[in-house]
This record gives C-alpha cells, structure tokens and sequence, in this order.
C-alpha cells in the first residue's frame, strides 16, 4: 500500500501522515507551477537535484509533474491530512487548464479537470469513495453531467447504489447549508471537547521515557515504537484545536455581513467548504472547513428539504 502513497505522504501504524520533507518539495511544485514555470521545467529542476519520483528514482518527465499537480488527496479527505491549500490547488487546475487551450488540446470530458469546483469535495456515505463527474451526450444540445460515485460501476457490475446527484442540486444543498449559518451564527462556536495540550503532563511523561528509550539505544522496542506513535497522536490532535480556530475565523470573515444567498456563490463555497458526504437516501452531510457538519436531505425532482 506504502507504494500507492502519493509523494509527501507516509503511513505508519495503519495511518497516514505528511512526510514533511518531502511535503515541501510538492508544495514548492505548485507554487513553482503558478509562478509561471512549466511543467517541463519543473520536471528537469526535480531531476538535476535528484529528488525520487513515485517509483523512487530521481527522473522526472512532465507528465509525473502532472500527476502530483493533479492529484486531489493533496486536498485531503478522510484518510490523508491536506497538504495543499484548496485556494492554491484550485488556481493550479485553472492555469493547467488555460495552459490546454493555448495548445489547442483537448480535455477529456469526464477528466479531473473538467469537474469544476465540486472536484474532491463529494464523497459517498456508503461506500466511502470519491465522486466523479460523468458527462452523456458530450458535444450535444442533450449533453447532462451528473456526479456518480467512483465504484457506482466496478469489474463491469453495478457495486454501489449510492445514486446521482447534479451540479445543480449541490448547489442548492450548499445555499441551504450556508444560509443556515448566516442564520444562526452560534453553530460555528460550539465547544470542541477538551483536547491535552502538546506540554501535559501526559506529554511531557511520554516525551521523557521517549528520550531515556532512545538514549539507551532500545530502538528495537515495540514500546518505544507505541508510545512515539501516541506523542504525534497527541500533538497531531493539538493541531486539530488551532485549525478549528483558524478555520473558524476564517468562515466568519468569508459569511461577514452576507444576507441569506438565493444564488450559488463558487467562491464563498471554495473558502467554506471542506467535503460533501451524501447517501442513497437523499441525506447529505456538508462539512465546513472548521469541522462544522450541517445536515441537509436532497430527493428526487431536484427538490430539496432541510432535515
């Protein structure tokens, strides 16, 4: 599984974490790409400082530079942390995008950038995949595009019958959603439960026979090798509490003076939202960025009721 990994992440003890070091070469990719370099460029500076690739050798072509500038676990979900922030990920897919029409390509329609700013955020509730955008009657006055999850179809049989959903119906789940915290204001306050701060006492007692494990050599120890693993548990979830806070702010700034929304606004969605998890049975959960869950219930005929 470990090989499946994208670049600047790593799993240990059956969770995965952001390998750091390695993390900032993938963000200097992006930054380097909306700075104006091409992927080429990107793809010789990454070979002449040796830097390993997917296959863990230091080659690197255009197309391996645009896998990682593509690649839509970098914006996290429920088993990678973020790396990239959704803003900058975002800005990245326009560039490449206008970069395609400058060259005359031609995009492929169900292809990750064709899929708007909904691309990563809609999850299904019952198998725990991504949705994918697909498009019938590409080119036509009949052409639809609908969101279906990634394994609605697996080995040519129907394997999850999670159902559809369209751009449209989205977005009147997300005015719903965002109107009923302009409402209620509070629901982005709720306490979160308390939470060790990185220097408790339980820290610091782990931290200590941490150090007195090390500088005995007992690296071998399945002990030692637990209690590491509990230290970054507990500065990991400490993290947690400062991004809840952030991202918090951040909601109130991007909701500040706004009047209930009648229209779908893509940029107040991009700043607010984290994911959208949606069931077979019409519910649909939006998480804000700060971890806020509102549940919304979408049914057929593009109707819609708040639950």
């Amino acid at each position: 599984m470990q090989r499946h990994t994208p670049i600047g992440f790593r799993m240990r003890n059956g969770k995965i974490y952001v390998e750091e070091e390695k993390a900032k070469v993938v963000r200097k990719v992006f930054v380097d790409y909306l700075s104006g370099l091409s992927t080429y460029a990107i793809a010789k500076e990454l070979t002449a400082k040796g830097f390993p690739n997917a296959n863990n050798k230091p080659s690197w072509n255009h197309g391996s530079v645009g896998k990682i500038l593509e690649n839509i676990k970098y914006l996290g979900d429920e088993m990678y942390p973020q790396m990239i922030e959704t803003e900058i990920f975002e800005q990245v897919q326009n560039r490449r995008q206008e970069q395609r029409k400058k060259l005359g390509r031609v995009m492929q329609p169900n292809s990750m950038n064709n899929q708007s700013s909904f691309s990563g955020r809609l999850w299904c509730g019952e198998c725990g995949e991504v949705f994918r955008k697909y498009i019938e009657n590409s080119g036509k006055p009949s052409e639809k595009s609908k969101w279906k999850c990634k394994h609605y179809i697996y080995k040519n049989r129907v394997h999850c019958n999670c159902g559809v959903i369209t751009d449209e119906q989205i977005k009147e789940v997300f005015i719903l959603a965002v109107n009923k915290v302009i409402r209620t204001p509070s629901l982005l306050q709720k306490k979160q439960r308390e939470i060790p701060k990185c220097y408790s006492p339980e820290f610091r007692k782990l931290d200590q026979k941490i150090k007195d494990m090390e500088a005995d050599e007992q690296f071998s120890s399945k002990e030692l090798a637990t209690m590491i693993f509990q230290r970054a548990a507990l500065l990991y979830q400490t993290a947690q509490v400062h991004d809840y806070e952030h991202h918090t702010k951040n909601i109130m700034q991007a909701l500040s003076g706004r009047e209930q929304q009648t229209e779908f606004n893509e940029e107040l969605f991009l700043q607010t939202v984290k994911k959208l998890v949606i069931y077979k049975d019409g519910r649909v959960e939006i998480e804000f960025i700060n971890g806020l869950i509102v549940h919304e219930t979408y049914r057929k005929g593009d109707k819609y009721a708040s639950s």
